[in-house]
């Protein structure tokens, strides 16, 4: 078995720039996040950790950075479906998940059941979602952005 950890953090787009927000493979009320994909913070601290976890990079590495990359105007479910089907294919298999959203909005509790079932499902595993504030700390409390942590346990399929 290996473990990996991922971590990933975006400002939200000014009030000039409307985005949807997608957060866990959802969309939420409010203005989205700037980014070159959808910026869900969640699904790509996932994606760190599942390429942490088999020693395969990172997202990066896999989808490319900027506005002319591979993953520019993705959305986060079909980046992990294909981070899990890269892992698979490397002889991993998730086992269980775990993302801490960090952030003031949107607020995840109410939706946290079906965020979750979203994940499980591409993931192939169990998937739990928490969140968090920083307290008015930092710019998560200042509400100029939004960040998550991320948890992958991987079990060889070889």
């Amino acid at each position: 078995m290996r473990i990996g950890f991922g971590y990933d953090a975006h400002r939200f787009a000014d009030a000039e720039n409307r985005r949807p927000l997608f957060i866990a493979g959802l969309e939420w009320e409010g203005n989205g996040i700037d980014g070159d994909s959808d910026g869900d913070v969640a699904i790509h601290a996932l994606i760190d950790a599942l390429l942490s976890a088999a020693q395969l990079g990172d997202i990066g590495m896999l989808f490319g950075v900027g506005s002319a990359s591979r993953g520019a105007g993705m959305r986060g479910t079909v980046m992990l479906e294909e981070t899990v089907r890269y892992v698979r294919k490397h002889g991993y298999a998730p086992g269980n998940a775990t993302v801490t959203v960090i952030g003031n909005r949107p607020k995840i509790g109410p939706r946290r059941g079906e965020a979750q079932r979203v994940l499980s499902e591409i993931m192939g595993c169990p998937v739990s979602l928490t969140a968090t504030t920083t307290d008015g700390m930092g710019f998560t409390g200042r509400g100029e952005g939004i960040a998550a942590m991320a948890n992958v346990l991987l079990e060889s399929v070889e």
